[in-house]
């Protein structure tokens, strides 16, 4: 199935090729997602083992993760009277999310998502949304989910806690001098803390990242695949080749 909502980094465009990469089903029994985002990986396949983890430092994410899970009906209610429109969008953006229950929050979370440009949550776009359509996929969303352990932790401490010797962490973090574009900070000691946790682990890692020397410099002592695939962004001349890199540690 695909993903009910879109993020900066989506890997829509590139899943096939990091399944692709997978190991074995039968060296793994535990799978981890430590840069959920819009879980494009988890979504693609009905189950990817005994356990599965889904995490993101995003705290409103992870809290409309949550609700879709335990209470689609609850949410599905509050968002019934809502419609894609200008005033409300700003509306809902002015809102204090600590003034709310965690439906009201995921809801508004999930408007804003849906209605931004390029999942900006900041600015209003202007296209054809059908979102009573993608409101009522919140069943099929949160039965998936019922199966999935969500997380809200920093990536470090994450693999800490669920690394073992048959597990699959799956990582996507913000590409390199692309960190702007994310709303939760991530810098350079961050990437470089990413290796060094890596580094040290007893499971298996994939890791999608963008195509760039300081990465191949920083990950060169494990496998590293390049890939391309078309640019989110089309220009009038056509779809531009955007370069990538899956690195994995088998």
């Amino acid at each position: 199935m695909d993903s009910f909502i879109k993020w900066i980094g989506g890997k829509k465009l590139l899943r096939k090729e990091i399944l692709d990469n997978f190991p074995p089903e039968q060296q793994y029994d535990r799978y981890i997602e430590v840069f959920g985002g819009a879980g494009w990986v988890l979504f693609a396949k009905e189950k990817h083992a005994k356990l599965e983890v889904f995490n993101d430092i995003n705290g409103e994410l992870i809290n409309l993760y949550r609700c879709v899970k335990h209470h689609a009906e609850e949410l599905q209610r509050e968002l019934q009277f809502l419609f894609v429109s200008r005033e409300q969008f700003f509306w809902m953006k002015g809102q204090l999310p600590e003034y709310m229950t965690d439906i009201q929050r995921a809801a508004r979370f999930y408007i804003l998502i849906k209605e931004s440009y390029g999942c900006d949550l900041k600015s209003f776009g202007v296209r054809s949304i059908n979102l009573a359509s993608a409101v009522e996929m919140l069943n099929e969303v949160s039965d998936r989910l019922s199966r999935v352990v969500i997380e809200h932790h920093d990536f470090e401490r994450l693999i800490k806690t669920y690394d073992r010797d048959r597990a699959l962490f799956y990582l996507d973090p913000p590409y390199y001098e692309a960190e702007k574009y994310y709303s939760d900070r991530f810098g350079v000691e961050d990437h470089i803390r990413l290796k060094k946790s890596l580094n040290s682990i007893k499971g298996l890692f994939i890791l999608s990242y963008n195509d760039c020397d300081y990465i191949r410099e920083l990950y060169k002592d494990y496998t590293i695949i390049a890939v391309t695939r078309n640019h989110n962004l089309v220009t009038k001349n056509g779809s531009q080749q955007y370069k990538e890199l899956i690195i994995k540690n088998f």
